[in-house]
């Protein structure tokens, strides 16, 4: 018997999810408590022609990947120097734990003392990203093989082809993990950081209406576009990951 393809039971598990929710739906009867995928999937045709729609979803979406992108380049820098000296490693080591075990909420919560709340989704979704890609890349640089480094310290390789042709490569596995463990969270806190700071012309201030005027088709709809945008964000990011390690292998 031939087996199903990974594609073909991935659909048949979210077309269960589907029934399933749509079963609970109907034997609740009650959309105040929870919508139907049907009323959700109607709405989805709706919502995006609404006035302030795009500009919600622009405002997100640009301020969750840019601290995203900001997390990642500077977490990066950060890994390859820790990498390089010991004592930058020892010196960041508190810092990133601490981001790490601290409640999201709380980092919303301080962080709306010092920014205005328009500014607060880039930050937090910075901080939380920070602490992943550090230490996934700090990880992959300790895991590289020490006959490469011997190797290296033979032939007096300078310390940007040594980056390039045995770091980065080495790395690549824990970057790309890293990567989409990030991606989520990413969207996760800063998500979060909008709903606690409403700021106007956001999604997440699209999320509190809807939950102040107990409009849950509204709130799973958009729910399910801010899940959309984050799978869109990492493919595309994904793709320019690939495409930036495909051009280094072939240099």
């Amino acid at each position: 018997m031939k087996e199903l393809s990974p594609k073909f039971k991935k659909l048949t598990a979210v077309l269960l999810l589907l029934c399933i929710w749509q079963g609970a739906a109907m034997l609740l009867d009650k959309k105040i408590l929870l919508a139907s995928p049907l009323s959700v999937l109607m709405r989805l045709f709706t919502i995006w022609r609404e006035a302030g729609f795009l500009r919600a979803a622009a405002f997100s979406f640009i301020r969750i990947a840019g601290g995203f992108l900001i997390a990642f380049i500077l977490g990066s820098l950060l890994a390859v120097c820790a990498g390089r000296f010991p004592m930058v490693e020892t010196l960041l080591s508190p810092l990133m734990a601490t981001v790490k075990s601290v409640p999201v909420a709380s980092f919303i919560i301080i962080a709306l003392i010092w920014l205005s709340s328009s500014q607060l989704s880039v930050f937090i979704s910075f901080l939380m990203v920070l602490p992943i890609i550090y230490n996934n890349c700090l990880a992959g640089i300790k895991s590289i093989d020490k006959k490469m480094q011997e190797m290296a310290d033979v032939f007096r390789l300078p310390f940007g082809k040594r980056f390039f042709f045995i770091w980065l490569p080495s790395i690549k596995p824990h970057i790309f993990s890293a990567s989409r463990t990030a991606l989520g969270i990413a969207w996760k806190s800063g998500i979060a950081a909008e709903v606690i700071g409403i700021p106007a012309g956001s999604i997440g201030e699209k999320l509190y209406e809807a939950k102040a005027y107990l409009n849950t088709v509204d709130l799973f709809a958009w729910t399910v576009i801010i899940v959309a945008l984050s799978f869109l964000f990492e493919k595309l990011y994904i793709k320019l990951l690939e495409h930036f390690y495909n051009r280094i292998e072939n240099i």
